[in-house]
């Protein structure tokens, strides 16, 4: 079964994000400290994903022509009511994070990077889920500690973990016969360091250093695609 390791990611997810939610209470000084040691944490994972860039000139591009589309659209706006319509929906205290922050933050930590698109494709290629069950349970803890300050926000990014890890599952069973081996790992090599990058952004907003609108370079995400299939031509 293509999605099993998909379907016991999401699981996890949400496991930890409802166990998280019963420990909202913790004292403002314990959570203080707790963000910043995730921020820290954040920070070093997208340093990691950031640097294993083989074409700086890609993520850039990847960066800079996804930030002019998320501006265009409004997105960061749009995550904002789409978070607080949610929001309206359920009694759940927030404190001083939105709904929408809690969604992106955990949506790009889980969605993001080698773990999910590498476990994706051996669950559709080969049937092999040990790397999405393994990264399930990494998610897991990161949603329960995500939780205890960023609210239901984390629960939500379940849909996108499954919609996005189980297309890549389900392509993946006919993928080697469209793209070639050697342009697919190139292309995961340039995705993952340009999630890295929103990754740190992300840190640096829970440190409050910057006020970075992720949402709207989250079109980098995509448009990595084309410029590296472009940039490949030449």
């Amino acid at each position: 079964m293509a999605l099993y390791g998909t379907i016991v990611n999401g699981i996890l997810v949400l496991i930890g994000s409802t166990l998280g939610l019963f420990f909202t209470k913790i004292p403002e000084r314990y959570k203080e400290t707790v963000m910043h040691g995730i921020g820290l944490a954040v920070l070093l994972i997208g340093l990691q994903m950031a640097l294993s860039t083989e074409m700086i000139i890609v993520v850039l591009l990847s960066l800079l022509s996804g930030a002019v589309i998320g501006e265009l659209l409004h997105l960061e706006e749009g995550l904002n009511r789409f978070g607080e319509w949610i929001g309206s929906k359920f009694i759940v205290r927030q404190g001083e994070f939105s709904v929408s922050q809690g969604f992106v933050t955990a949506s790009l930590i889980f969605v993001v990077g080698a773990m999910a698109i590498i476990g994706a494709l051996d669950g559709g290629i080969r049937g092999d889920h040990e790397v999405l069950i393994t990264k399930g349970i990494l998610d897991g803890f990161m949603a329960l500690v995500l939780t205890t300050t960023f609210g239901f926000g984390v629960a939500l990014s379940v849909v996108p973990v499954v919609v996005y890890q189980g297309t890549i599952a389900l392509l993946a069973t006919q993928i080697e016969s469209w793209l070639p081996e050697a342009f697919l790992n190139g292309l995961i090599v340039e995705l993952t360091a340009v999630g890295g990058l929103l990754i740190m952004a992300i840190g640096l907003n829970v440190l409050k250093i910057t006020q970075i609108r992720i949402g709207n370079l989250l079109p980098s995400i995509v448009t990595v695609a084309f410029i590296y299939y472009i940039y490949q031509l030449f």
